[in-house]
């Protein structure tokens, strides 16, 4: 599957959770715009994301995020799932794996 192809909520590219600025946060990531080599050169590049924290009243919202915005905040992170194709577009993010 792309990632630019819009994912569902129960079957996200990627998710991470952790304490974000909010408290407990999850970010599930559903569609990336752009390919990884783009999003570097491009300060504001984009995701489409579901987040949830206590703010949300532990309810996800959906909206786009900035890469650089929650590439930040997922450092403080663990990634708990991801498919195949986010693996290979972001090996770095292999790493934060719980």
């Amino acid at each position: 599957m792309s990632l630019r192809k819009a994912a569902n909520l129960e079957a996200p590219h990627a998710t991470f959770k952790g304490m974000g600025a909010f408290g407990p946060t999850e970010y599930r990531i559903l569609k990336t715009y752009k390919t990884p080599k783009s999003e570097a050169k491009d300060p504001y590049a984009r995701w489409m994301v579901a987040v949830k924290t206590p703010s949300t009243y532990d309810t996800f919202d959906i909206g786009d995020t900035y890469v650089a915005d929650l590439v930040r905040d997922t450092s403080r992170m663990a990634m708990t799932q991801a498919t195949d194709a986010w693996l290979e577009a972001y090996p770095a993010t292999a790493q934060w794996k719980e």
